[in-house]
């Protein structure tokens, strides 16, 4: 006997992309559409590693290997070899960025496609150690990106910043030195200093990154740090203690220490979850394990990401309505996972009032359009508390 059709309403995509947000975890080097590497490769006559139909699929490359250590793990796919075989990938691509031109362009692509899902606000993440051809001109590939994100604002789409981004890989004295460079030449666009890789390749790494970020704490510039992804919790501990973030990168494993997950809520401190990528990589098995209700539930502030859209396949508003699907978030719960993605991110304060106030104005109107058309109640737009700042 078959099972019963759901009468469930499902909350659509274009519902969704109505809702003005933020996106706060999401990488440029994981936003590029094979269009975009078809044309960089042809414009620097570079051979793809694999076939063009399944360019995002590492186990079909020609020079494919396993890591040697690696996070996660999926049978086939972007996920086949892990975080780490997957960060690999990231590096062939980012050097196919050669001039300051295709910087921009890229920057561009990125700020129209996240416009598309009805994102108003981005913190990109940046990470020059994958982009090659720019090694020591980093200042010089803020620029050009920064050229290219100026233009996009200036044509009417969603305005973006940059989170400069370690790798942990990186010596301390490597990341002294970003940090001087920043503090020296204050690179349009750049708000924030950022790490990201695979933690169990490297092991804990806030200690040695802590003076790194207590500079880039007093020179003005915010901090998010991903941990608790391929770490435990630990590695969230280490980056609330030892480098004083104020926003966590996945933190997804602090749901395994009942006390972390107590101070991030004391603190404040939102989590950027990416649970398709969580997924896709081989952490989860699927949506349904995935702990990220867990955490609302808790009191966590949790804001919903992408992390790295294009290999995934993925949109932020196709991420959102696979949530609403799986968890059964309504349209309430969404306005408040929109309302926090603007209160968590690192927008100035007047940009953030706007925003807030006209998600309330498109909540307020589809509310009363929904109740005359099947008298459902309003669902009010739940405000996050105030930022507090660690």
């Amino acid at each position: 006997m078959p099972a019963p059709v759901s009468t469930a309403v499902r909350i659509d995509e274009q519902d969704i992309r109505r809702l003005p947000k933020a996106e706060v975890h999401v990488h440029l080097e994981g936003t590029f559409s094979l269009a975009e590497l078809l044309r960089l490769a042809k414009e620097n006559d570079v051979r793809l590693p694999g076939p063009a139909a399944t360019i995002f699929d590492v186990s079909t490359h020609d020079a494919f290997t396993m890591p040697e250590v690696t996070t996660g793990g999926t049978a086939h796919g972007v996920g086949n070899a892990g975080l780490s075989g997957f960060l690999r990938f990231l590096d062939w691509q980012c050097g196919l960025v050669r001039t300051a031109e295709q910087a921009a362009r890229v920057a561009y692509s990125f700020a129209a496609r996240q416009t598309a899902s009805g994102i108003r606000y981005s913190d990109v993440i940046v990470n020059p150690t994958h982009w090659n051809a720019w090694q020591g001109r980093e200042m010089a590939l803020m620029e050009a990106l920064a050229a290219g994100l100026d233009e996009a604002e200036q044509d009417g789409l969603c305005v973006t910043n940059i989170a400069y981004s370690l790798l942990r890989a990186q010596s301390a004295a490597e990341a002294d030195d970003v940090v001087a460079a920043l503090a020296g030449h204050r690179p349009s666009r750049v708000v924030a200093l950022s790490i990201d890789g695979d933690e169990k390749a490297s092991g804990r790494t806030g200690e040695k990154f802590r003076d790194a970020f207590r500079a880039a704490e007093a020179a003005g510039f915010r901090r998010t740090v991903h941990a608790g992804e391929s770490s435990g919790p630990e590695g969230v501990w280490d980056a609330l203690d030892l480098l004083h973030a104020e926003r966590i990168d996945h933190g997804v494993r602090s749901i395994e220490d009942p006390a972390l997950v107590q101070r991030l809520i004391d603190d404040a401190v939102p989590l950027g979850v990416c649970p398709r990528s969580n997924v896709t990589l081989g952490l989860y098995a699927d949506w349904a394990a995935h702990p990220l209700p867990r955490l609302v539930e808790a009191g966590v502030r949790v804001t919903l990401n992408t992390d790295d859209p294009a290999p995934l396949a993925t949109t932020l508003d196709a991420d959102w309505a696979v949530a609403a699907a799986v968890y059964g978030y309504g349209r309430t719960e969404l306005a408040r996972f929109a309302a926090e993605s603007i209160t968590a991110s690192f927008a100035n304060d007047d940009l953030k009032r706007d925003l807030l106030a006209e998600l309330a104005a498109v909540t307020a109107a589809a509310d009363a359009a929904a109740a005359v058309s099947g008298g459902v109640a309003p669902a009010a737009v739940i405000e996050p508390e105030p930022e507090r700042v660690p």
